[in-house]
């Protein structure tokens, strides 16, 4: 299984613990109102909040809070969002790429750069780890009564990538540019998705240690408690030992 399924495998479970559940609702809250200042509070006419909406589902938020969410990003007074990105380097020599949305820009990079800094590690330019990771469209879809041979070979015919079955979840994959018409396939299937989103896969990856891996993965749990930060990217190698360790 390539790297970015195990990553996508392991969000998945560590989704499941209500500690993480609030900061997924956040993010999404967040999309949400970035998708209808952006294209208004159809979803019909909307791909970006029909997504949205699709994603909160997956992560079981209540339908009054989708359409609070709604109304409130409808509100011409509400605040404007910005959507920003902040690359670097950890310790070991671990790349990070974080996607942030935010209502103020200078606090949000003040706080990622704080924590590069405390953790010794360093903020780069936009654009300097461009060389590492490729952009990707990642749909984890459940099983349920589909046929595995038969539905990955209609995804695959449909521009898939890679299709991965792994504890009753398909993980597909797509080009950036094939993204929009795989939600299209998946609707025209009636399949809706746990999730949908654009990911950033290494093309290189960086092993460490248990421990040095262990400590890596603190910082970036550190990244991801932070407000403003909706993901962060990596290309830590991911061992089947580490894998175990991430489970516990």
């Amino acid at each position: 299984m390539s790297g970015h399924n195990k990553w996508s495998t392991i969000k998945r479970k560590k989704g499941a613990i209500d500690a993480k559940r609030s900061k997924a609702f956040s993010r999404i809250i967040k999309e949400m109102t970035v998708a209808v200042k952006e294209g208004g509070p159809d979803a019909d006419s909307n791909p970006r909040l029909r997504l949205a909406i699709a994603n909160a589902k997956g992560v079981n938020m209540p339908k009054e809070n989708i359409t609070r969410a709604i109304s409130k990003a409808s509100d011409k007074d509400s605040a404007a969002l910005s959507e920003v990105t902040y690359e670097g380097y950890a310790p070991g020599g671990v790349a990070l790429f974080i996607e942030a949305t935010t209502d103020n820009i200078q606090r949000t990079v003040s706080n990622v750069r704080s924590i590069f800094n405390k953790y010794n590690g360093s903020l780069g330019t936009n654009g300097s780890l461009s060389f590492i990771f490729d952009r990707k469209g990642i749909f984890s879809v459940p099983q349920g009564n589909l046929v595995e041979d038969d539905f990955i070979m209609e995804i695959i015919d449909a521009g898939a990538e890679d299709v991965v079955l792994e504890d009753g979840f398909f993980t597909i994959t797509t080009a950036m540019e094939d993204f929009g018409s795989m939600i299209k396939k998946l609707e025209q299937m009636k399949i809706e998705p746990e999730s949908s989103e654009l990911q950033r896969i290494p093309k290189t990856t960086v092993k460490l240690d248990k421990e040095a891996a262990q400590k890596l993965l603190r910082i970036i749990d550190i990244f991801e408690e932070d407000d403003d930060v909706t993901n962060v990217f990596h290309n830590l190698e991911l061992t089947d030992e580490l894998m175990s360790e991430m489970e516990k």
